[in-house]
């Protein structure tokens, strides 16, 4: 089930403040009172859907409940790995630039260690001559100034060689500090990583008893059946509680109408589809109103139009679900997910990543259970997707 009272008023407030409101037409006419009136009927209708599936939430099993948290922290706990990888990644990166560097800068000290090693002995020679005995033995004044003009340089030559090796030997001692505490880090995140890791095992651990037992809990495929016949009733009651409750959405000035896509949107996913829609799901009369994707468990789902994030949560019978608003009445749905990256009310656009797949709401093996719905009624995702 659904902490929906807390998505119904995130749904209020993209219907009041997010979007033109409903009776716009009216506010333009000035009557403020009818705007109003359309208004707090309006959020009338949220509150008695809130109500009645804050009753249907109350007579969720124990091992519902317990799988639901179970597949939350698992989600949150795969976004944390996935941020603490790409952080140690980083790190690593830095070590390598920083080791890099350093094999720089040990190799210009030596070469400037055997450099000022030759200019030390030439200034001892020089010191046993005599700087004096040298010039005043010249013959000539111009012998004697340019063997001034060679000193000069010598002396400024040998001191900004003195000047070049105490910068490397300084910025030596700042690269190995810096690694020393990337290398700290390093320990620190990859620590943090294995932790993470245990704690991802033991959800899993946790999710798969909570599975074990839910299955217990459904006998036959009669108790089945109506366990499928609740979750599709509950999905129909959540979309039309989301058509009631948002106004037709402002879309940007380049959008192109869902309608006008037909054909030729991407598939959500890059995976094998499992059934055909409309096909026969092996019990009673019911029949598939959407694709499954297999793929790999972690895969990006990304957004197959424009539109706006009307539900992220975890729902019976779908696990951690995702629903865009394209306008125009049209919906597009994506169940099962690992973790969700986009939370109501935010906008995507064609091929923004909005999930990953996973196999949460009791999958034995990770897919994406994929709907397009138009006024509520499914579409064949195969006449609209490429």
């Amino acid at each position: 089930m659904l902490r929906l009272r807390r998505h119904c008023a995130g749904l209020i407030l993209a219907a009041g403040l997010l979007s033109p409101p409903l009776g716009i037409s009216v506010w333009a006419e000035g009557e403020e009172d009818a705007a109003r009136a359309s208004l707090a009927e309006l959020q009338a209708q949220i509150k008695s859907v809130t109500n009645q599936l804050d009753r249907a939430r109350n007579q969720l099993s124990t091992e519902q409940k317990q799988l639901r948290e179970a597949e939350r922290r698992l989600g949150e706990l795969q976004q944390a790995i996935g941020n603490n990888r790409e952080a140690i990644r980083n790190t690593e990166a830095e070590l390598a630039s920083l080791a890099s560097r350093s094999a720089e800068l040990e190799a210009a000290r030596d070469s400037q260690q055997v450099r000022i090693g030759t200019e030390l002995r030439a200034a001892w020679q020089m010191g046993q001559q005599g700087t004096l005995k040298v010039l005043l033995n010249q013959e000539s004044p111009h012998t004697v100034a340019r063997a001034m003009a060679y000193y000069r340089y010598f002396f400024q030559a040998r001191n900004e060689l003195v000047v070049t090796y105490r910068a490397t030997l300084a910025e030596l001692a700042a690269v190995a500090a810096r690694s020393e505490a990337a290398a700290r880090q390093l320990g620190e995140q990859q620590a943090e990583l294995q932790s993470q890791q245990e704690a991802q095992l033991a959800s899993r651990a946790e999710r798969e008893q909570a599975i074990a037992a839910l299955a217990t809990n459904i006998r036959n495929k009669d108790d089945e059946l109506q366990q499928l016949e609740r979750d599709r009733e509950e999905l129909e009651q959540l979309l039309e509680s989301i058509k009631q409750a948002i106004v037709e959405i402002e879309l940007p000035a380049d959008y192109k109408p869902f309608a006008s896509r037909k054909g030729s949107m991407t598939w959500p996913v890059d995976a094998r589809r499992n059934n055909s829609f409309g096909a026969s799901r092996g019990l009673g009369g019911m029949r598939w109103q959407g694709i499954n994707l297999t793929a790999d468990e972690g895969s990006t789902v990304r957004a197959i139009h424009h539109g706006r994030v009307v539900f992220a949560d975890w729902l019976r019978g779908s696990g951690l679900l995702l629903i865009v608003d394209h306008g125009d009445g049209y919906m597009s749905l994506y169940a099962h997910n690992q973790s969700l990256l986009k939370e109501v009310g935010e906008w995507v656009a064609p091929g923004t990543p909005v999930s990953t797949v996973g196999s949460s709401g009791g999958l034995e093996r990770a897919a994406l259970y994929f709907e397009i719905r138009k006024d509520g009624k499914p579409l064949d995702p195969v006449a609209w997707c490429r």
